[in-house]
């Protein structure tokens, strides 16, 4: 049975919100809050913390050893290389690349999306390829080979700062699997960029984790149908503006 290899990147140095993975959630840095729902998916049999070699992100690797998590640190901007160099040291298979600006992740989403790739036989399998989830519940599954051929081939700075980003430039080079929602819900953001993100998942962790802690991703939708009002505390931040930013940069040159 080969192994599933779940790599979670984490870092303090956030440009927008500075160490937001560290912020206190229900009194717990956001980080951990994130890897307890990790740690329910039926499919990841193993799960890596990588982050920067940078003195700054010692709290990380801190978090980790107390809760008995790997932790792999490596380069800050190459972060394919970290992320690679990290899926290396293991003898996995497959690879779920995860956030951690994602404290709604959804175990049983992802389960879902692990098994829809392996299925489809697959290079790569995203949820996020043509958006139709929330920005938040993001998580890309890939073969190894196709990890080893990004960290070889890819060249620009955003290919190698953002890990999949090679394939999104160069599609035809890889079996692509497209996981879609029935239903469009990519307008909605529970990711954590700004303070107002921040703001909301504070809000939604407050309303749903005392009543169960194990809430999923459809308990949230359900919530903020009730309460509609909640969604415009950040609904106007952009999805994906760091890649886009990098893009822009390399359009310039």
């Amino acid at each position: 049975m080969f192994m599933i290899l779940g790599i979670l990147q984490a870092r303090t140095s956030s440009s927008r919100l500075s160490e937001k993975v560290l912020k206190p959630l229900l009194g717990v840095p956001m980080l951990l809050r994130q890897i307890e729902r990790l740690k329910r998916s039926r499919r990841i049999d193993k799960l890596i913390v990588a982050t920067s070699e940078l003195q700054d992100d010692d709290p990380i690797e801190k978090i980790c050893q107390k809760e008995s998590i790997d932790c792999f640190r490596g380069s800050l901007d190459d972060v394919l290389d970290r992320f690679y160099q990290a899926a290396q040291k293991t003898q996995a298979r497959q690879i779920v690349r995860l956030t951690g600006d994602c404290p709604l992740a959804d175990p049983g989403l992802i389960d879902q999306i692990i098994e829809f790739h392996l299925r489809g036989g697959y290079d790569y399998t995203s949820n996020a390829f043509e958006p139709t989830y929330p920005d938040g519940l993001d998580a890309e599954v890939l073969t190894y080979s196709c990890l080893k051929r990004m960290w070889k081939e890819a060249a620009l700075k955003s290919e190698r700062e953002h890990v999949t980003a090679f394939i999104y430039h160069h599609k035809e080079k890889f079996r692509i699997g497209n996981f879609k929602s029935p239903i469009d819900y990519s307008r909605l953001r529970w990711t954590v960029d700004e303070s107002e993100d921040f703001e909301l998942i504070t809000k939604i962790y407050e309303a749903l984790y005392f009543r169960n802690p194990e809430f999923d991703w459809q308990d949230v939708l359900n919530w903020l149908k009730r309460h509609p009002e909640m969604t415009k505390i950040n609904e106007h931040v952009g999805r994906n503006e760091g890649y886009a930013k990098s893009r822009a940069k390399e359009t310039l040159c």
